[in-house]
């Protein structure tokens, strides 16, 4: 029993460091603003779509969570070096929950097509395709809610400029968390055979 504690122990250490940075990355991505109208370009979206790819899912879904949670309570780790419930509350307030719902359907997403023998870069493209999907619909909804808008209005506002950008970051995720995924399997012993 002692071997198989102290393994464990490991376990929940690393996941413990994993999460804790991948909270220090996602908050860091999103103090660097570009004001592109009522949603700010940041690098945030990339960070995240990595998250998904890379990380285990309970290891992605933790450390959104955690992220968001930061912010609730009012750390500065939302774009601009923002916080506080009044952030997720105000008009751009649903990309920043949508993170979370939509890491959870997009690591579950991956986590079945992995088991399903797509573990390559179509299967990460895919599941960054359903984070951004989904992360559009919270966000576009609230913006509507809050701000009165009509629909053509709010995605003119916060979804059509960003269209391109957030493609290009889903491809640089899915290139970035690839190489990271094989590194890893590589360094564990697990031979080079991820696609």
């Amino acid at each position: 029993m002692p071997l198989r504690s102290a393994a464990s122990t490991r376990e929940r250490t690393r996941d413990l460091a994993v999460i804790a940075l991948t909270i220090a990355i996602i908050a860091v991505s999103a103090w660097v603003t570009i004001p592109l109208g009522p949603i700010p370009f940041t690098l945030q979206l990339f960070a995240l779509m990595f998250a998904v790819m890379a990380l285990e899912p309970r290891q992605c879904v933790a450390a959104v969570a955690g992220y968001v949670a930061l912010g609730a309570l009012g750390a500065p780790v939302f774009s601009g070096m923002r916080g506080g419930i009044g952030v997720l509350m105000g008009p751009t307030g649903g990309f920043i929950w949508g993170f979370l719902v939509a890491a959870i359907g997009a690591a579950a997403l991956l986590h079945l097509l992995r088991r399903s023998g797509m573990d390559n870069a179509l299967g990460c493209a895919l599941a960054g395709l359903s984070f951004v999907a989904v992360a559009y619909a919270c966000g576009t909804a609230q913006l509507m809610l809050v701000m009165g808008m009509s629909l053509e209005a709010a995605l003119a506002a916060a979804v059509a400029p960003f269209i391109v950008v957030d493609l290009i970051k889903l491809a640089a995720a899915t290139a970035t968390a690839r190489a990271v995924v094989r590194a890893r399997r590589v360094s564990l012993g697990h031979g080079a055979d991820a696609r």
